[in-house]
């Protein structure tokens, strides 16, 4: 059995072993290692082409937009004239009874032409028109924006805002009123005019 002064001198060869070693230094900046790199790179340049210059590395530049931006034409929406907006009362008043009157003239357009799958619905405040395979017509009202909303087969979705002075309801972007764009591609699709005013 060893003697405990033979076991302290153990433990303190032991604790001199495990003694942890020097904290590393840290890691140098990313630029730094960057920098080092393309040093390193060039040089391997240099040695592969000799005194000969290397082929042009540069990257092709990019343009976000490939034409000025052009904030006075007529591309793009008009600006919203926020005095002219809806109080909503009057908003909703506008747009049940465009929807409404839609509705019905929809219906009797319905009678007077052979679609297959021809169906008009109204609930929860969407029209939705079903052209069987001519495709879907959905209208609804968006109370926040204050305008009428209408995703279409033909010319995909638009958003009315309603004119005073036209007293109609218009995309902005395009000028087009609904119930003229509605007229237009039921009789591009059904091949049989009909009258929405």
């Amino acid at each position: 059995m060893s003697s405990p002064s033979s076991k302290l001198l153990m433990l303190r060869r032991l604790t001199r072993t495990l003694k942890p070693s020097p904290p590393l230094p840290p890691p140098p900046p990313s630029s730094t290692i960057r920098k080092s790199l393309l040093r390193s790179s060039t040089h391997l340049l240099e040695a592969s082409y000799g005194a000969h210059s290397p082929p042009s590395l540069s990257l092709p530049s990019r343009s976000l937009c490939s034409r000025p931006l052009n904030l006075d034409g007529d591309e793009g929406p008009a600006p919203i004239n926020y005095s002219s907006l809806l109080q909503e009362e009057e908003f909703h008043k506008l747009a049940d009874s465009t929807i409404h009157d839609l509705l019905e003239k929809l219906e009797e357009y319905g009678d007077s032409i052979d679609i297959d799958g021809f169906d008009i619905d109204y609930g929860n405040q969407v029209l939705t028109l079903k052209l069987g395979t001519l495709g879907t017509y959905v209208v609804n009202k968006q109370t926040p924006n204050r305008q009428i909303w209408m995703s279409s087969p033909v010319s995909g979705p638009s958003r009315f805002d309603w004119d005073r002075d036209a007293q109609a309801w218009i995309y902005r972007r395009t000028k087009l009123n609904l119930v003229d764009t509605l007229e237009s591609e039921l009789e591009q699709l059904c091949g049989q005019p009909i009258s929405l005013s």
